[in-house]
């Protein structure tokens, strides 16, 4: 007869009170994961997260109060945990997972890793560092109502990075009021504003620096002590966006040098945020007025829509835009709201021209009327349900992991409405490996098409190994014949090579670089494809995800959903969690699923999800001595926001 500790089995119920878990995110999936973990008879437990507490975060991660704001959300998260089991063994760290203390040896003291994170950086990581440490991990992921789970183990199913991601839709807060670097941040803000200032105001849309980023404070007494300076008694008083311009009486002028002078001069106080950023100019409207030139103000030729106004022209499209919605607020009578719709000719044109004048600030090409209107798409909020359900699903894919079965182990995705078989929740079986994934294959390499004249070292760095590849600390020499260091990770080593260009090292097309990052334990072999032909503002483009050597597309692909997170309060990287929604009854019911399909193929109502996958194989490179680049120059060598 088998005998039972409350549900369990005792033989898992032993093992969940010895094994040791580590929890990444401590946000609105991560409160529910932790509360759950320890219900169900989890002992030793380790929970990271960078984030500090924000009053808008209060709506749906529980394990947090109001007087909780501006501290440490892993700390205060474990003490409201060991509320509900004082017996458990929980260590929290206020810290990024991507700091290099958190290497393989780290993550290789746990049985089973469960991320909750709101961030392609941080999930791809921590999804090598599992496949190097060879850890079970359990990934996560929602967006409004939909969400998702998926098991990843080395050798035997797909990784994270198996498949193409789309571009992430939803950011985190920090980048949006602190650090934008794409248009479509800056159209967020801009959105926001039209809130802030004459709409229903929202606190997840803040728009005033986020003085508690903690990119910025890096010192959590630093992050609590800037929570605390704006609290009374408990009470956290904010000056209200809508308050301070209706004191104005909406003056468009004062309006624009609070925003786009004063507060980016505010800024570059933070200046930790620019130590490896380009700082912002603040824009002054009386200096921007004298320097008008009279061509400016013409019209230029062309369909007005599709036509990109000039800062000045901007600067002209604001104040009238403001002046215009005073007026139909006026109009509507005391406390009315306006409701920003695309349609609208003055709502549209304030849009457009704030992102524009936000853009020119943090030293992006600004876009036309036609442009921001094509990418200013719904804002999808966080739901505190589909949080629970997701992290009950990490759960109960945990526990089959503990028990040894993970043969069982499925892809879940929640839906918003039920499939042709009445079910929310749809599992999937695992998907193997991807023989092509730049990650976990047996030997990962990539083809990447760019101009050497063109392309700086330093611009291969961010742009190519961190942001694309992922990688934190590469380092990457040229298959030469001598080994010739072109990045090294140690600080000073290659710096001075950071402004040239990779033709100046003797690059060319067919050219190969091998790129290490010891952290990761991860090598990825690069082809160089020299070309003159990228689009324009197009830096480097991978050969992989060209059109002719891109997936075949879905039956139904404007019907395709893609989980992704956000979070208002994470800089990248970060380590809030996330999670895909669900109900708190549903269950999942493997029966219903087709053992003939994969994850990634499994089509339900709402859209054919997307899925993650996982494996990797440990690769190591032993640097060898760099060489003096001017000799290698002269051979001839063939590589919605803030959401859980």
């Amino acid at each position: 007869m088998v005998q039972l500790v409350g549900s369990l089995r005792k033989e898992l119920a032993d093992s969940l009170y010895t094994c040791k878990v580590l929890v990444v995110g401590a946000g609105g999936i991560g409160c529910e994961l932790l509360k759950n973990l320890v219900l169900t008879g989890f002992k030793n437990i380790e929970v990271i997260d960078l984030d500090t507490i924000d009053v808008s975060n209060l709506n749906r991660q529980f394990l947090f109060q109001k007087k909780h704001v501006g501290k440490s959300k892993a700390q205060v998260a474990k003490e409201s945990v060991l509320q509900f089991c004082p017996s458990a063994n929980i260590t929290a760290y206020h810290d990024s997972i991507m700091n290099p203390d958190y290497n393989v040896e780290f993550f290789r003291k746990f049985m089973l890793v469960m991320n909750a994170l709101d961030n392609r950086a941080a999930r791809n990581h921590v999804n090598r560092m599992c496949l190097a440490a060879d850890v079970p991990l359990i990934e996560s992921g929602t967006a409004g109502y939909l969400g998702q789970v998926t098991v990843i183990k080395k050798g035997l199913t797909e990784c994270y990075e198996c498949q193409p991601k789309p571009a992430q839709k939803t950011f985190p807060g920090c980048t949006i009021r602190n650090t934008p670097s794409e248009p479509i941040h800056c159209i967020v803000w801009a959105k926001y504003l039209f809130n802030q200032l004459f709409g229903e105001e929202d606190a997840d849309q803040e728009v005033s620096p986020d003085t508690a980023d903690p990119e910025a404070a890096w010192n959590p007494e630093e992050a609590a002590a800037r929570a605390s300076a704006s609290e009374k008694d408990g009470d956290v008083k904010r000056v209200s966006t809508k308050e301070w311009a209706r004191s104005t009486g909406y003056d468009p002028i004062k309006l624009f040098n609070k925003l786009f002078k004063d507060d980016i001069m505010y800024l570059l106080t933070m200046d930790k945020l620019w130590k490896k950023r380009k700082a912002p100019t603040p824009l002054d409207w009386t200096q921007l007025e004298n320097k008008a030139s009279p061509e400016e103000e013409s019209p230029a030729s062309g369909l007005k829509d599709q036509q990109v106004l000039g800062v000045w022209g901007c600067c002209q499209l604001f104040k009238h835009s403001v002046e215009t919605l005073r007026s139909e607020l006026r109009e509507k009578g005391d406390n009315a709201e306006l409701v920003w719709d695309k349609d609208d000719p003055a709502a549209m044109d304030f849009v457009t021209s704030a992102a524009n004048l936000r853009m020119h600030i943090f030293s992006m090409n600004m876009k036309s009327r036609f442009d921001v209107k094509s990418m200013a798409g719904n804002i999808i909020p966080a739901i505190a349900t589909t949080n629970a359900v997701i992290a009950g699903l990490i759960v109960l894919e945990g526990l089959k992991i503990l028990s040894g079965e993970l043969e069982s182990c499925r892809t879940i995705f929640l839906n918003k409405c039920p499939n042709v078989r009445k079910k929310l929740l749809v599992p999937c079986v695992l998907d193997p490996p991807s023989k092509n994934c730049y990650v976990c294959a047996s030997k990962p390499e990539v083809t990447v098409k760019l101009n050497v004249q063109k392309t700086t070292v330093l611009s291969l760095q961010d742009r190519i190994l961190k942001e694309r590849f992922g990688m934190v600390a590469p380092d990457v020499q040229i298959e030469d014949g001598k080994g010739t260091i072109l990045i090294s990770s140690e600080e000073g080593e290659t710096e001075a090579n950071n402004s040239k260009y990779l033709s100046d090292f003797g690059i060319r097309n067919g050219s190969r670089l091998q790129s290490d990052d010891f952290l990761q334990d991860y090598t990825l072999l690069i082809n160089v494809l020299h070309t003159e032909e990228l689009e324009r503002d197009v830096e480097f483009e991978v050969v992989g995800e060209a059109p002719d050597k891109a997936p075949p597309p879905q039956s139904n692909p404007e019907e395709v959903n893609s989980i992704t997170n956000g979070n208002k309060d994470s800089a990248q990287p970060s380590t809030s969690s996330k999670a895909p929604a669900d109900e708190d009854d549903l269950m999942i019911v493997d029966s219903d699923e087709e053992e003939g399909a994969p994850s990634s193929s499994a089509t339900v109502t709402s859209g054919t999800k997307r899925k993650h996958s996982d494996l990797d194989s440990d690769k190591s490179s032993t640097k060898r001595p760099r060489t003096d680049p001017s000799a290698a120059a002269g051979d001839e060598d063939d590589d919605i926001i803030a959401l859980d």
